[in-house]
């Protein structure tokens, strides 16, 4: 039987908020397109982006990964083969270009999710995002945004906890903040490789998944305790609790 979570830890690409996949960032090529001072054009920087985001991506693959700090992720994915001076433009604005890089138009709370979360609230269960991200701060700006960040006590990024999911680290770091018990939460996630195994990794008492469309990579992945289609039945799961 699944018990009532002393605290609620929640992804949040596919959990909290999703958007439709977009490889073509117009907005994101011309930022670069002015920054670099036309050095290249612009549709060699949205291939260099769709090139980047798609060798990036193999990287998160890893198991059990370091999180990359947000110029390497730029160098190493993006950058490296252009003009010394272009880079050097990247380089000196690559808190703000990560942050337009992970920002998305599109992000919506997924259906249920801020009743789900009213509901935690009011029934005093603490609530954490760990999220892998290129830039947490703009996680932080849509949930603000969307009226929900002020219900979380703890947020837990990748780029600043240098380290990324399955690490367990990262919920470690969520349940030391929140001063409970891994055994005792639970966590939330739409990823078997990423979210479940590091569940199982931290030891987390509940491990529920919510699929959101994202394909697992293959190979045997742990199962959940619980799969539930959006908050509502999320909320139906926490109102069935002893």
């Amino acid at each position: 039987m699944i018990g009532r979570p002393a605290a609620v830890l929640l992804d949040f690409g596919g959990v909290l908020a999703d958007a439709p996949y977009r490889a073509e960032r117009p907005d994101l090529v011309l930022r670069l397109y002015n920054l670099t001072d036309r050095a290249l054009s612009p549709g060699r920087i949205q291939q260099s982006l769709i090139d980047g985001g798609a060798a990036y991506a193999r990287w998160r693959d890893e198991d059990w990964p370091d999180e990359l700090p947000q110029p390497e992720v730029w160098e190493r994915f993006v950058i490296h083969d252009w003009p010394p001076l272009a880079q050097a433009r990247v380089r000196g604005a690559v808190t703000r270009l990560s942050y337009d890089w992970a920002w998305r138009e599109g992000w919506a709370l997924r259906p249920g999710i801020a009743g789900f979360l009213t509901t935690c609230a009011g029934r005093g269960i603490p609530l954490a995002v760990v999220s892998n991200t290129l830039s947490g701060a703009a996680h932080r700006d849509f949930l603000a945004k969307a009226g929900v960040g002020r219900l979380f006590a703890a947020q837990i990024y990748s780029d600043e906890a240098g380290v990324r999911k399955p690490n367990p680290q990262m919920i470690w770091n969520a349940t030391d903040a929140l001063g409970v018990s891994p055994a005792d939460c639970w966590f939330v996630g739409d990823s078997k490789r990423r979210d479940i195994a590091c569940a199982r990794r931290a030891d987390i008492g509940t491990a529920i998944l919510m699929p959101s469309g994202r394909k697992d990579s293959g190979g045997t992945q742990p199962e959940a305790d619980a799969v539930v289609a959006d908050g509502h039945e999320l909320q139906d799961l926490l109102s069935g609790t002893p």
